[in-house]
């Protein structure tokens, strides 16, 4: 990474999409993330300001029962077991 001011690093964009964003189970995520959206707003859910979090944290999962909206600070933020999985606080 390049530096930038002081000590902060400058993000290589290009690098972090074809390291992690580009490949195609991260693609299909980010997909289903953006259809989990859309099923949210024609099931009538206020999603303005919010995310739309998947209550199992799978995020192919769409089914209406597993949609939720959250705070993004509660939902980009999750406690983390010993082996750094998340840990499901609704389910």
């Amino acid at each position: 990474m390049a530096v930038i001011g002081r000590n902060k690093p400058r993000r290589n964009y290009k690098k972090e999409y074809a390291n992690y964003h580009g490949k195609p189970k991260q693609v299909a995520n980010r997909s289903s993330r953006n259809s989990a959206r859309r099923t949210a707003v024609k099931a009538g859910m206020n999603v303005a300001g919010k995310d739309v979090a998947h209550r199992n944290g799978n995020p192919r999962d769409n089914r209406p029962k597993n949609l939720t909206t959250q705070r993004p600070s509660q939902n980009r933020s999750f406690a983390r077991t010993r082996n750094a999985r998340k840990r499901n606080r609704m389910a």
